[in-house]
C-alpha cells in the first residue's frame, strides 16, 4: 500500500482548513501594468522591482545581445564549464559597487546566503541571526554545521549579550531592510560590536536600494560579506556576494550552491551589468529620487520602498487585497502566517520608481479608504 497520496492530501486539506491555501495569479505583461485572465488591466504594487528596470531599454537590449551572442544558457556549474566573460566583468562591477576586493555571482539570493552560512559556519562557529531575518538566511542557518543563536528584532544590546557568553569565532547575520517590515537594521552598531568582538558581519542588502549603507572604513575593521541579489533594483536574475578576495576565493572552492548548481544565464549576466551600469549613473540618482518621492506620498519618510499595512486578522487582509483589486485594480498583496507571525497579516505595498504619479495617488486614497 502507498500511503504517499494519502499523507499529502491530509496536509493540504490542513492548509486549506486552516484558510492558508495559496495559489499562483497568472499576470500577462511587462509591469507595473498588467493584464488578468479576465482581460482587466491593473497596477501592480507587489513587485520588487524598486526602480523599474527590468523595463529599461539598455537592460532589455543586453539581454537580447547576450542570446544573440551566446545561446541561452550557460551549459553548467562554471568550475566545469567555465564561465562567460559577462559573468566575470559583472563580479568585476559588483565589487567596485560595493567597495570590496572582489565578488561571486549565484544563481539567486537565496543561493548566495545559502553559499555564505554553511561555508563559513563551521561547528566551531556561533551565527547570530536577527529573529527577522530572510527565510534564505534562516535555511543557511540550518545547513550550517554552527551553533545558531535568534536575536532579538533589531536588539544590539542582545547581540552584544550573545557575543560577550561565547567564545571562539562568531558570525552576526542580518538583513538590512527587512522584507516584511520595510524597517531597517542598525548597521553602524552592529560594525562597531563586531569590531569589538572580532566577528564576522554578514549584511543581506537584497532590498537595500535606498540603504541603510555600510559605514566609510568599516571594512578595514571588520570582516564584512555583503549578500546581494539582482532580482530586484537590479531587475534581473541571481544573486552574489562582495568582500575581501580569501574569502570569495574559498566560497569559489567550498560553497556548495556554487560548485554544484549551474552559472547564471548570459541574458540575466547582461541584464544586470547594463542596469548595474545605469543605477551608478546619473540615471540611477534620478531613479532613486523618483523612489524617495513615491514613497514619501503613502509613507513620509519611511526607510524603504517596503510599506508594511498591519490589520492583523488574515481574512481582513485578504479581504482587503481582494478589494483594492476588485474596486481599483491594484495589486497589493495580503502577507499572512507563516510569512509572518499570527496576528500580524498585513497588506505589503511595494512602491517602484516604475510607478506613475497616478498610479501612488490611487493607491494612496485607496489604502484611505480600507
Amino acid at each position: 500500500m502507498n500511503p504517499w497520496p494519502g499523507r499529502v492530501a491530509a496536509r493540504n486539506a490542513a492548509i486549506a482548513g486552516a484558510g492558508r491555501w495559496r495559489s499562483i495569479r497568472t499576470l500577462d505583461g511587462g509591469g507595473p501594468r498588467f493584464a488578468l485572465d479576465d482581460g482587466r488591466t491593473i497596477v501592480s504594487f507587489a513587485s520588487n522591482d524598486y526602480l523599474g528596470l527590468t523595463q529599461h531599454p539598455a537592460v532589455v537590449a543586453a539581454a537580447h545581445d547576450a542570446i544573440d551572442h551566446f545561446g541561452t544558457g550557460s551549459g553548467s556549474a562554471r568550475l566545469i564549464v567555465g564561465g562567460r566573460p559577462l559573468h566575470r566583468d559583472l563580479e568585476h562591477e559588483l565589487a567596485a559597487w560595493k567597495n570590496a576586493e572582489a565578488a561571486l555571482l549565484f544563481p539567486t539570493g537565496f543561493a548566495a546566503n545559502l553559499g555564505v552560512l554553511s561555508t563559513f559556519g563551521t561547528d566551531d562557529v556561533l551565527i547570530i541571526s536577527d529573529e527577522l531575518n530572510h527565510a534564505s538566511i534562516i535555511d543557511g542557518c540550518r545547513l550550517s554545521r554552527a551553533r545558531v543563536t535568534v536575536a532579538r528584532h533589531a536588539d544590539v544590546d542582545h547581540v552584544a549579550a550573545l557575543l560577550r557568553d561565547h567564545h571562539g569565532g562568531a558570525i552576526v547575520v542580518t538583513d538590512t531592510v527587512f522584507s516584511m517590515d520595510g524597517d531597517v537594521a542598525p548597521v553602524g552598531a552592529l560594525v562597531e560590536l563586531c569590531a569589538r568582538h572580532g566577528a564576522m558581519l554578514v549584511l543581506d542588502e537584497a532590498h537595500a536600494v535606498l540603504g541603510p549603507k555600510l559605514p566609510d572604513g568599516a571594512a578595514d575593521e571588520i570582516t564584512v560579506l555583503r549578500v546581494g541579489t539582482l532580482s530586484k533594483m537590479l531587475g534581473a536574475l541571481g544573486g552574489f556576494v562582495a568582500g575581501p578576495r580569501p574569502f570569495i576565493d574559498l566560497l569559489v572552492n567550498a560553497a556548495r550552491p556554487f560548485i554544484f548548481t549551474t552559472a547564471p544565464t548570459p541574458a540575466d549576466t547582461a541584464a544586470a551589468l547594463a542596469a548595474l551600469q545605469v543605477l551608478r549613473g546619473s540615471e540611477g540618482a534620478s531613479l532613486i529620487e523618483r523612489l524617495r518621492g513615491a514613497i514619501d506620498q503613502v509613507a513620509p519618510q519611511h526607510p524603504s520602498p517596503i510599506v508594511p499595512i498591519v490589520l492583523g486578522d488574515e481574512q481582513r487582509a485578504l479581504d482587503a487585497s481582494a478589494s483594492l483589486l476588485d474596486d481599483h485594480g491594484l495589486l497589493v498583496p495580503a502577507i499572512r502566517p507563516p510569512t509572518v507571525p499570527a496576528g500580524t497579516s498585513r497588506l505589503r505595498v511595494a512602491l517602484s520608481a516604475a510607478h506613475s504619479d497616478d498610479d501612488i495617488d490611487r493607491l494612496a486614497k485607496a489604502l484611505a479608504g480600507l
